[in-house]
Formats: structure tokens, C-alpha cells, sequence
């Protein structure tokens, strides 16, 4: 069945959803204009996409910010908002590195190379670098981070010295329990036929691997240059150690981050459904696959 034509409700909910087997063929469609797009059309929308997952950082920092709030309620809360980042890249538009190791399922069935693959994973992970840097640059000179007398900086410099503190082995599996998390909302999103019922089905996965203080690559961009913007700047609240907010922290965290996530995207989420529905079932996708977009065919594409 074509995944532009309405497929049966499932007979005992009557849920008006994509199958798990037309999702597992939706999700290596779009795996595969993912890995054959030009280089520049992707760099940009991954651009946009850290600015859009910087954002609902943003948003998660100011919940952090309020010391009223039960330890339960601020984390359920933050996380639920921060779900914003994820809702403008997949309505909005965008390409984000966690969601698009997603492409080991097109590459699994030999659709496409693991040179394509990896090479989208390379332009995306520093698109979403770029992106989220700049947002940390229009963020501070905003002067956002003042708010709340200073507790909006302080949550942001607190989280990141948490993160940074992380052993490299602990970072890897929050790694894999957040892409996870990210993965499996992206998987209930190809079941969707509305921009609001996207919004639904991201909105607990995603709450979860923030609640859970999980680590995400993309996220960490933003918070963790942000905390050492500030740091170096002299915004930072007395008797607070932030020996720990440097480069090379930095850097351990989004190596180890990025590690966990690939193996919690590619491996726990696309390799597994790849093997259920494409590999164990042989139902999910057709026998050929048209040629990739060009850049002008990928804008005009509805996704």
C-alpha cells in the first residue's frame, strides 16, 4: 500500500494510524532522501535544526530556573516543554543528527551506501553544531539568561557542570538511553497523519529522556557552550565551582554523548524495527526505490 493512500484502521482500536509496517517503509523513504541530498540543502536545515532543539533547552532552563517546584514537577514539566525542539524539526522541517541515524534501515536493506550514510551523519552532527552555537550567541546577547534575578544562568552553568562531571562509560549509556527515547518518538511521529497528532505522540518520549536527565548530542550543544560563555564572562553565581566548564569537558561529553546516541538510534530503534518489519515480516516497503531527490524535489516534498 502506497503511503500517500489511507491504510485500514486497525480493527480492534479503530485508531485512524499508519501500521507499524508502513511506518518501518515511511521511515526508510525518508532515510534515504536524508543520505542523497545535496551537502548544502542538509548542512542548512541542520542548522536549523540545533537552533530548534537549542530552543526547547531554552525553554526546559527557564522551568530549571524556578527553585519553587517539586524535584517531580520541574523535571515532567521541563521535559514536556522542551519537547518543542523536536516538534519544529519534524513539522517544521529539519534535519537533526539523532533522528538521522534512522538511516542504518535504508542502508540495512541496500538502498542506500554506508558512505551516504555516514556522510549524512558528519554534515548533519555539525549542521546542529553550528546551529545550536548560534543560538547560544543570540541568547546571550539578549541577555536572557538574567532572568529570574540570574536563575536562569545559574540552572543552565549547574546542569552543564553535571553533565560535564559524567565518567565517559556513564555519558555513553545516557547516550543510548536518550537516542532511544528521541528515536522512538520520531517512530511514533511516521505513524501520524497530523501535525497535532505528532505533537502528541513526541510529547512522552521525549519528556522522559529529559525528565530522566539522559544525554543528548544536539541538546548539549547549546547548554554546554552556553554555561562556558557564561563562565568566561563573569556570569557566574558566588561559590559556584565551574572549574570543570572548559573546551576539553566539553568535548569528552559530546564524543561520548554521540557515541551512546548512535548506538541507542541505529542499533536499539532502526536496527531492531528494520529487522521486526522489513527483515523478520518482508511486508514493510516495496522491491525498488526511486532514484534520490534532487534539493528543489526534497523542499517540494511533504514530510
Amino acid at each position: 500500500m502506497a503511503m500517500n493512500e489511507p491504510s485500514a484502521k486497525t480493527e480492534i482500536t479503530g485508531v485512524d494510524a499508519y501500521t507499524p509496517a508502513e511506518m518501518e517503509d515511511k521511515a526508510e523513504k525518508v532515510g534515504i532522501k536524508k543520505a542523497t541530498m545535496p551537502i548544502l540543502p542538509s548542512f542548512l536545515l541542520a542548522v536549523v535544526a540545533g537552533g530548534a532543539i537549542g530552543l526547547g533547552g531554552m525553554y526546559f532552563c527557564i522551568v530549571l530556573a524556578d527553585s519553587s517546584l517539586s524535584f517531580a514537577v520541574q523535571r515532567v514539566l521541563g521535559g514536556s516543554v522542551f519537547a518543542l525542539g523536536l516538534s519544529l524539526v519534524l513539522i517544521g522541517g529539519a534535519e537533526l543528527f539523532t533522528g538521522s541515524t534512522l538511516t542504518v534501515m535504508p542502508m540495512a536493506s541496500g538502498h542506500i551506501s554506508i558512505g551516504q550514510m555516514l556522510r549524512n551523519w558528519v554534515v548533519v552532527w555539525v549542521g546542529n553544531f553550528v546551529g545550536a552555537a548560534g543560538l547560544v550567541f543570540l541568547v546571550y546577547m539578549s541577555h536572557h539568561m538574567e532572568m529570574n534575578n540570574g536563575g536562569v544562568g545559574a540552572a543552565t552553568i549547574k546542569l552543564a557542570i553535571g553533565k560535564i562531571q559524567l565518567d565517559s562509560v556513564t555519558i555513553f549509556f545516557k547516550g543510548i538511553l536518550c537516542n532511544l527515547m528521541v528515536c522512538l518518538a520520531v517512530w511514533l511521529a511516521y505513524a501520524c497523519r497530523s501535525a497535532g497528532d505528532k505533537v502528541i505522540a513526541m510529547i512522552l518520549p521525549i519528556g522522559l529522556f529529559v525528565a530522566a536527565g539522559f544525554e543528548h548530542c544536539v541538546a548539549n550543544m547549546y547548554f554546554l557552550p552556553m554555561a562556558w560563555l557564561l563562565t568566561v564572562t563573569g556570569h557566574v553565581p558566588a561559590g559556584l565551582d565551574v572549574s570543570a566548564i572548559t573546551i576539553p569537558g566539553i568535548v569528552h561529553n559530546l564524543v561520548f554523548a554521540t557515541l551512546g546516541n548512535i548506538v541507542g538510534g541505529s542499533v536499539m530503534v532502526g536496527g531492531m524495527y528494520w529487522l521486526i518489519y522489513r527483515k523478520g515480516m518482508g511486508q514493510a516497503a516495496p522491491k525498488s526505490f526511486p532514484a534520490g531527490p534532487t534539493a528543489e524535489q526534497y523542499r517540494a516534498t511533504p514530510r
